[in-house]
Order: structure tokens, then C-alpha cells, then sequence
């Protein structure tokens, strides 16, 4: 069994697109699991990499050969993102006549965001690294990796925490959403998008068009809000 795993794992490492297929395949089952189910838990993206990571252990694929071929999907992050501007154009005038509600609630999402990681750092006399580190942990990973190291802290672990609010968001947010009666699409759109940026907003995007263009509006001020206000909450703690 162990040579027959090996020999597998071999041929899958050696092929270029592995990496982009697994994780395209596992993905899709993810997809299939969440329509057939309608379980919280099964959350496309959550499922994707708890297969990808089962995928790799079980036929002991390196990572480094994985992430060779998922790098192919890469180039379609940026598109992706893009797109995103689809949805916040077709509801541009809601979101201008609102604009000074929406800015003041991704302003108290962001500070809130901080505030509780600024406590918990408190709470639990965690070190300076670590606490710099968990106050990126609501906007996109491209703008928190650079943030994170601005700041000191440990980018690695900046990633993994962001994916885990993004994720957290697309599997809890709507549940959250319901059980605190917030049925306005707006408001449903900007705080998925200032608590788990783009993986949330995927979730949003499915909610409707309005929860997603808010939420894609999100992900850009609370970004450039974190920019701003991350370096005087990482002056707290010394």
C-alpha cells in the first residue's frame, strides 16, 4: 500500500497542472456538497482545503510540488477581483445616496476589529509579534502581508489567520446575520465585507447583488481604514 500511495504521489507531482486541477476538483466538490446539503459547514472553500490537504498527506505530496501547479490559478485572482466592480457599479447610485452610512460603518467595523484584538491582546498578555500580527486579520491578504510585516509581526501567520476570518465569515456570516435580525442587504453586504473580505464577499455575492456590491465596497475602505489606524493600535502594546 505504501509503494502503491508513493508511486501515485509521484506521478502527480510530476505533472505541472496537478496542483490547479486538485485544487479546482476539490473545490467542485465542495460546490457539490454545499448544494446537495445545504449544510453550514460545507463551505466550498473550507472543503477545497480540507480535501487538498487530505489529498497531499495520503499520497505524500510535498508542498512545494503542489503549490508549483496552483500557482497557474493565480493569474485569475487578479480578474476575479476585478470583477467584483460588477456588482458595486450596477448599485452605485444606492451606495452613493448612503455613502455617509456606509462609511461610518465600515469605520466602526474596523475599529471594533482592532479595539477586540488590542482587548484579547490585553487578556491574554500575548506578545507584541502575535498581537501586530492578528490586527490585519479582516482585509484581503494582499494589502495584510504588507501591513503585517510594516508592523513587525509574522506574515505567515497573518495569511492563515486571514484565511480563517474569511472563511469564518462565508460559513457563519448569513447564519450570524439572521440571528441578530439584520435584513438589510446593505448592511448584511458591508459587514460580511469588513469582517472577512473577498472569501466572505464570495458568500455575499451568492446572498444578492446589493449584499455583494456592499460588501465588495468593503473590502476596499476597510483596507485602506486598517492602513491607517493598524500602526497607532500596534504603538499600544510595546
Amino acid at each position: 500500500m505504501d509503494a502503491w500511495r508513493e508511486t501515485v504521489g509521484d506521478a502527480l507531482s510530476a505533472n505541472v497542472y496537478f496542483g490547479a486541477v486538485a485544487s479546482i476538483f476539490c473545490y467542485g466538490i465542495g460546490v457539490y456538497l454545499q448544494k446537495r446539503y445545504r449544510f453550514i459547514l460545507f463551505n466550498p472553500i473550507l472543503i477545497g482545503i480540507i480535501l487538498v490537504v487530505v489529498l497531499l498527506k495520503v499520497f505524500r505530496i510535498d508542498f512545494a510540488s503542489y503549490d508549483e501547479g496552483a500557482s497557474h490559478l493565480n493569474y485569475l485572482l487578479t480578474p476575479a477581483t476585478v470583477a467584483l466592480a460588477i456588482p458595486l457599479y450596477k448599485q452605485f447610485e444606492a451606495l452613493k445616496k448612503n455613502w455617509k452610512v456606509t462609511l461610518a460603518s465600515i469605520c466602526v467595523g474596523v475599529l471594533a476589529n482592532c479595539a477586540v484584538v488590542y482587548i484579547t491582546a490585553k487578556l491574554f498578555d500575548l506578545e507584541r509579534v502575535y498581537y501586530v500580527t492578528c490586527l490585519t486579520k479582516s482585509i484581503t491578504t494582499a494589502i495584510g502581508m504588507g501591513v503585517t510585516e510594516e508592523l513587525g509581526g509574522d506574515v505567515t501567520i497573518a495569511v492563515v489567520m486571514i484565511i480563517l476570518s474569511g472563511i469564518c465569515g462565508a460559513v457563519f456570516g448569513e447564519k450570524t446575520l439572521k440571528l441578530f435580525h439584520v435584513t438589510d442587504p446593505m448592511a448584511q453586504g458591508l459587514a460580511i465585507g469588513t469582517a472577512s473580505h473577498a472569501i466572505g464577499t464570495s458568500k455575499a455575492l451568492e446572498m444578492g447583488e446589493t449584499v455583494g456590491a456592499s460588501s465588495g465596497l468593503a473590502i476596499v475602505v476597510t483596507g485602506v481604514l486598517t492602513v491607517v489606524l493598524a500602526p497607532f493600535f500596534a504603538g499600544l502594546i510595546g
